[in-house]
């Protein structure tokens, strides 16, 4: 490895060290700092097993590094009953990187005329007039990027991931808002779920079926699903939260992916593939590259890295007490060993 590479090494971790470390003196066990600060294993196979090690019940890690053959890791467990070990290939709950997905068909869809981001939510669905607070204010460029004030509903007072809310809106409806329009950001699932709304009822059907048409199959994303009654749900990793024993498989949680089909999408994201000149500077102008999800019993990170020009895709099956901040630290360390093997 050349010696400026080992330095920008050197300066990533330490700016990694002072973030994540800084986090884990607030809110994690030392145990957590320990291991962060541990030496790290020569390759990413070796971090996977450290990952079980640190009591995660299963993790897929996928590595792409751009003309290369992509590289496939799993350890621990697909389901933890039945005995049966993770492998690469299975579907996953990816959670909040859907918005990413999302994301792109707005873009599209806007690009073609058909969606004004710069009009209002309620120009689009007048009916919220009076039960969401500056309705007639927020545009839906706002939303997208999480500057509207419209409250995240999975935050509301006893919200609980295990139940399928028949409208998780009604949650939030005729709640004061959290500030007002584009004077702040507040990450708010309610903004994505009234965009996809309103992309449904700008097609007159599914916008699901949008994403399908324009997104994935001209990308050859055939393992990538919106809901888990699209699946043989043996195909699925298991779903765990520490201190239950309950398997979360079964519960509807929005968009299912293997570690690949995400892999492939976030590389034609960042790579432009599927957007042309107008479509791409819009699309900068919206959203972020990567993404990471959460839902219960499923972390799930995505990212791309321009100065290793590989992708990188981390499933573990655990989450609960503070496995949020052991997955990124697990991610961190196998971006430090892929970054270190240049």
């Amino acid at each position: 490895m050349q010696l400026k590479n080992k330095k920008a090494l050197t300066l990533m971790r330490i700016a990694a060290l002072i973030i994540t470390f800084s986090s884990i003196y607030f809110f994690a066990p030392w145990k957590f700092a320990l291991y962060y600060l541990s030496p790290l294993p020569a390759t990413v196979q070796a971090q996977t097993i450290e990952a079980i090690e640190q009591g995660v019940d299963g993790i897929i890690v996928y590595v792409h590094k751009q003309g290369q053959q992509p590289e496939y890791f799993a350890q621990g467990w697909h389901n933890r009953e039945q005995k049966i070990p993770a492998y690469p290939s299975a579907l996953f709950k990816i959670g909040s990187i859907r918005k990413l997905y999302d994301a792109v068909a707005l873009t599209k869809l806007t690009a073609a005329g058909r969606i004004d981001v710069d009009k209002t939510l309620a120009d689009y669905m007048p009916s919220l007039i009076g039960r969401v607070e500056n309705a007639d204010k927020i545009t839906l460029r706002m939303m997208v990027k999480h500057r509207s004030g419209i409250p995240n509903y999975t935050d509301t007072d006893n919200y609980d991931w295990s139940i399928t809310y028949p409208d998780p809106l009604a949650l939030v409806l005729d709640r004061p808002a959290d500030f007002s329009p584009n004077t702040d950001y507040g990450y708010s699932n309610t903004n994505y779920l009234l965009l996809r709304r309103i992309m449904s009822n700008v097609l007159g059907y599914d916008h699901n079926l949008f994403i399908k048409d324009e997104i994935l199959t001209p990308l050859g994303l055939t393992h990538t699903f919106s809901s888990v009654h699209e699946i043989n749900l043996a195909d699925l990793m298991s779903g765990y939260y520490v201190g239950y024993k309950n398997d979360f498989k079964a519960l509807d949680q929005g968009y299912v992916a293997t570690a690949h089909d995400v892999g492939d999408f976030v590389i034609a994201l960042n790579k432009g593939t599927f957007f042309n000149a107008q479509e791409q500077a819009l699309y900068a102008s919206l959203y972020e590259y990567e993404h990471t999800g959460w839902v219960l019993g499923y972390s799930s990170i995505a990212r791309f890295y321009k100065d290793i020009d590989t992708v990188v895709v981390q499933f573990i099956n655990t989450n609960g007490n503070d496995t949020v901040m052991l997955t990124e630290i697990i991610y961190n360390r196998i971006i430090d060993i892929l970054t270190a093997q240049q």
